[in-house]
């Protein structure tokens, strides 16, 4: 964090206060701030992806470090004048008057005429020993982020549930010929999915999966509860993911549920296509809204959410203007 993110907010009231300093936080920011909105962004710095070494499908910045990538964005940001703050939002309630009055860890608290909020989601792995020491490394959910640097090795995919793990370990063949399904959890494949899986030379092994083991910081393999040891060099594991969202209780915004057939995947806040929730003034982007959103979506979310924030704030001036004259004339 640099010193500006540790100073308190400079002002009472701003435009746009945004929950979240990601990309989708930091590409909201960029185009308000551009549009000489005030904004202020209230970051815990607790992204998802920190533990993952690199950003992938991000054109232009394919490879970079995640942290590497939000320090440039901050930079821009701070640039345009946009504030950002390290924090933890507790509370965020509407105020009689309209806009909002949110609370920041430590007793402080600002007022915003909207907010966005971008604080992505909470991947919840299965109880299976070793895997979240792991995670992001060579414990891995989605191969259009990680496939690649995997391509080719021993992978092993954890079910949890069969219609996802056939999905996933039908697409992982995509990167490697030896692929293990691990059915862990799930109930036997149908027949017919076994006939797919048989095709494509994936193995099935039964039981509940206890561990993943390593070798001088290397995963080595999957442990099964009856002690057997298959080799993997990765495992590929569904989260539960769940929007982080808590602090919004009190505005009374609700989450909804998103399946993958019959298996809940997760949570997120529902939104129309510019970011609008059901609160009026709420605004979403990034994975808190899309739990499959990668890093360049979250971004590109951000930015279109706010220039429509931009927009909502421009309808409400000219209503005010509007007001104000017949007044005074």
């Amino acid at each position: 964090m640099t010193e500006t993110m540790e100073t308190v907010p400079a002002k009472e009231l701003y435009d746009v206060v945004i929950v979240g300093g990601g990309a989708a936080g930091l590409g909201a920011a960029l185009t308000l701030a551009r549009a000489r909105r005030s904004v202020l962004i209230i970051d815990s710095g607790e992204a998802r992806n920190a533990p993952a070494g690199h950003v992938h499908n991000y054109l232009g910045r394919e490879g970079t470090p995640p942290g590497e990538l939000y320090a440039i964005g901050r930079e821009e940001v701070l640039g345009y004048g946009a504030e950002i703050v390290s924090g933890t939002v507790t509370t965020a309630h509407k105020e009689n008057g309209g806009g909002f009055r949110v609370g920041i860890g430590g007793g402080r608290s600002v007022r915003s005429r909207r907010l966005l909020v971008t604080t992505g989601l909470v991947d919840g792995l299965p109880a299976i020993e070793g895997l979240a020491d792991r995670w992001g490394r060579d414990i891995v959910h989605c191969p259009y982020c990680h496939g690649w640097e995997v391509r080719d090795q021993a992978i092993g995919v954890i079910a949890v549930n069969i219609g996802l793990a056939m999905h996933q370990a039908l697409l992982w063949h995509q990167w490697t010929d030896d692929v293990t399904l691990f059915l862990h959890t799930a109930e036997a494949p149908s027949p017919e999915q076994a006939e797919q899986l048989e095709a494509r030379g994936i193995t099935v092994v039964t039981g509940e999966v206890a561990a993943v083991e390593t070798e001088s910081d290397v995963l080595a393999g999957v442990r099964l509860a009856s002690g057997e040891v298959f080799a993997r060099q990765a495992v590929a594991v569904a989260t539960r993911m769940d929007a982080r969202v808590g602090f919004l209780d009190d505005l009374g915004l609700e989450t909804a549920e998103q399946n993958f057939g019959d298996f809940v995947m997760g949570t997120f806040v529902p939104s129309e296509p510019t970011g609008a929730t059901s609160v009026p003034g709420v605004y979403v982007a990034g994975n808190v809204t899309n739990l499959s959103a990668q890093v360049i979506v979250a971004a590109a979310a951000g930015v279109n959410t706010g220039a429509m924030i931009n927009a909502d704030l421009m309808l409400e001036d000219t209503r005010l203007a509007v007001e104000a004259r017949a007044v005074t004339v």
